[in-house]
């Protein structure tokens, strides 16, 4: 199977890269800046054991390879917020042997959230859900780290909106072979739920800073904790907190790397470069649109969601606000509620 990779920012370079290096042919997609240095430079990809520079065939969309393959898989690591757009270029692509990508070839979404398999649903046939446990970072054009040993990172996946197939099990015997544990399950949603919860603080360290002081880490558990609420009132399963340490065990453990350490998570890694969007539509705003739908207040998330994209918008520079306005104004947010 050729692997294309749809967004080689820090998941999908870091995918692609790891794959890359196990011997399977990848094709990495990209845009301005990020597409000028893969073209002309390669991935430099540095993980724990070294760093690698692979130069891959790199492309800004599906013309420039014509007919795509019978044997492609389609890798979707762009931001949700940049999701409907790559569908909508890649769906009607022509594939060998006659029909479009968007009824033939498999396509996997490798994203944070829970959207962009819907979206995808829409136009193609064949969906797999990916929940991407992969830390890793890009902050500079060409170039993305990921810290995690012996384990690069672990994706559990499956068909969406369940079930498996021989194409999950065929694409998770590559990516074990490329330093990933790749679990297939029949209920991915599941995990991919469990990882919206973590992810509900992700504004929170785009807008503050790491989350590393007890007020902060305190604020995080009330956001999280309108997202189980807002689950158990739409009756959505998710993983547990104990059944995703059993299943993450020490077999990602983050190590220091040699050059600038880890800053922050997706979120703020959007603020640092000043892409001008951000995740928390998806993110804090899911918490949000379910919140409304079943009846359960989210001010938190309603807060956290319109801060991040303020500071997304206005290009603020992550991490800028202090902890004691953010907590202010969540303190605020809560008895607004409580009044209205």
């Amino acid at each position: 199977m050729r692997y294309i990779i749809i967004g080689a920012g820090a998941v999908g370079g870091t995918i692609g890269g790891r794959l890359a290096g196990s011997g399977h042919e990848v094709v990495l997609v990209a845009r301005g800046a990020q597409y000028a240095a893969l073209r002309d430079g390669g991935l430099r990809l540095t993980v724990p054991d070294g760093e690698f520079t692979h130069r891959l065939p790199t492309v800004d969309g599906p013309g420039a390879l014509g007919t795509l393959r019978s044997d492609d898989v389609l890798v979707l690591a762009v931001k949700t917020q940049d999701s409907e757009a790559a569908l909508q270029a890649w769906g009607p692509a022509p594939v060998e042997g006659g029909g479009i990508a968007a009824e033939r070839l498999p396509l996997l979404c490798a994203q944070n959230g829970v959207e962009s398999a819907r979206l995808a649903l829409r136009r193609f046939r064949r969906v797999y859900g990916v929940c991407v446990w992969l830390p890793a970072t890009y902050l500079e054009p060409g170039a993305v780290s990921a810290t995690g040993t012996p384990l690069t990172g672990i994706l559990h996946l499956g068909r969406t909106p369940g079930g498996t197939d021989e194409t999950a099990r065929l694409i998770a015997a590559d990516l074990e072979k490329s330093r990933f544990e790749a679990p297939v399950v029949p209920d991915v949603q599941r995990w991919q739920y469990a990882k919206l919860l973590s992810n509900l603080g992700n504004a929170v360290e785009a807008v503050t800073g790491p989350v590393d002081g007890e007020e902060a880490a305190a604020l995080n558990a009330r956001v999280r904790a309108e997202g189980e609420a807002v689950l158990a009132a739409a009756g959505i399963a998710y993983a547990s907190a104990e059944e995703q340490r059993a299943a993450r065990g020490d077999k990602v453990t983050l190590v220091p790397p040699d050059g600038p350490a880890r800053g922050g998570g997706s979120s703020w890694q959007s603020l640092v470069r000043g892409t001008g969007t951000i995740e928390a539509d998806h993110l804090n705003g899911e918490i949000v649109l379910l919140g409304r739908l079943h009846g359960v207040p989210t001010p938190l998330n309603e807060l956290l969601q319109h801060l991040a994209n303020t500071f997304a918008r206005e290009r603020r520079p992550a991490g800028s606000m202090p902890v004691d306005e953010l907590l202010r104004l969540a303190d605020e947010a809560v008895a607004f509620l409580q009044e209205s």
